[in-house]
């Protein structure tokens, strides 16, 4: 239980938000809620919560207010009808959102005397509260020290700094990393798919036991990346773009698009062109920065 006992505000009470503030309640905090449509998530009643009519009542009614709606958009619609509640009160986004929304919600939250943080969840609502989902959030240093340690009883809380689109930032970083992830995932289950093999039976027997092997992969990948040397510890590019332009002809032989995979091939077949084919194929990277491309030193 958090001993200083904040008052908390939840502003939205979708599986996210009645989560967030049962948790919050069960941990003996004050705990006011408001969503647009009344009577949602009963069960927070029986726990204790007060239930705010209007958004101005609920922001007026605690000190740290966090916020799960749809989007940062839709979090800053809520907030614009409660503009005179936000002096001295810290508020806490929790819905996905751009770096940019982040900073300009964290501006105009400033213009009226207010802290913010934004954040991100990286989990389900079945995991909150616990060391599996993990919550980044970054903004305003004041709001941090004051109530860090009420964000961490949602789960393993990371702090990324004052500037307020890193938690946004490293949030669309790792769906970006997921989408890249069903990317491959589709283009092998259509290509097994076009010999009538089933994409289950592909998917349990043959595609997991290899991915998860590669994650293991990933930390030193991320090493090169971080060095800028880019020496070969798995795979150097030559290979790898050799690699994928056979998976794309097994592909259009099966008559399967290749959409998904041609633009990493035009990134491989670019920088062999500027000569790094010896070098590892993270150097894909320096691409994806528009870095200048160097020897290495």
């Amino acid at each position: 239980m958090n001993d200083n006992r904040t008052s908390v505000t939840v502003l939205g009470l979708g599986r996210i938000g009645a989560t967030v503030a049962e948790i919050f309640l069960r941990n003996g905090h004050p705990t006011t809620v408001w969503n647009r449509s009344s009577g949602k998530a009963a069960h927070l009643d029986e726990l204790g919560a007060v239930r705010a009519a209007t958004p101005a009542a609920a922001v007026a009614a605690g000190a740290l207010i966090v916020v799960t709606a749809a989007d940062t958009p839709a979090g800053a619609a809520i907030l614009a009808s409660a503009p005179d509640a936000l002096r001295g009160r810290t508020v806490l986004n929790l819905a996905t959102g751009r770096p940019d929304e982040a900073r300009e919600l964290a501006s105009w939250i400033a213009e009226r005397d207010g802290h913010y943080l934004d954040g991100g969840i990286l989990g389900v609502p079945q995991t909150l509260g616990t060391p599996d989902t993990m919550v980044t959030y970054s903004g305003s240093p004041e709001a941090h020290a004051a109530h860090g340690g009420t964000i961490a009883e949602l789960g393993t809380a990371k702090y990324l700094g004052a500037d307020t689109g890193l938690a946004a930032l490293h949030d669309m970083a790792v769906l970006a990393g997921m989408y890249g992830l069903f990317g491959g995932f589709f283009q092998a289950a259509a290509m097994v798919g076009s010999a009538g093999f089933p994409a289950g039976e592909f998917t349990a027997e043959f595609l997991m036991p290899w991915l998860r092997s590669i994650i293991d992969v990933l930390p030193t990948l991320a090493e090169e990346i971080d060095s800028r040397q880019f020496e070969v510890n798995f795979s150097d590019l030559a290979g790898n773009r050799a690699g994928l332009r056979n998976i794309r002809t097994a592909s259009h032989d099966q008559g399967v698009a290749t959409d998904l995979l041609d633009p990493l091939q035009r990134m491989f077949d670019e920088q062999a062109e500027l000569g790094n084919g010896a070098d590892s194929f993270t150097r894909v990277v320096s691409g994806l920065l528009g870095a200048a491309v160097s020897e290495r030193s």
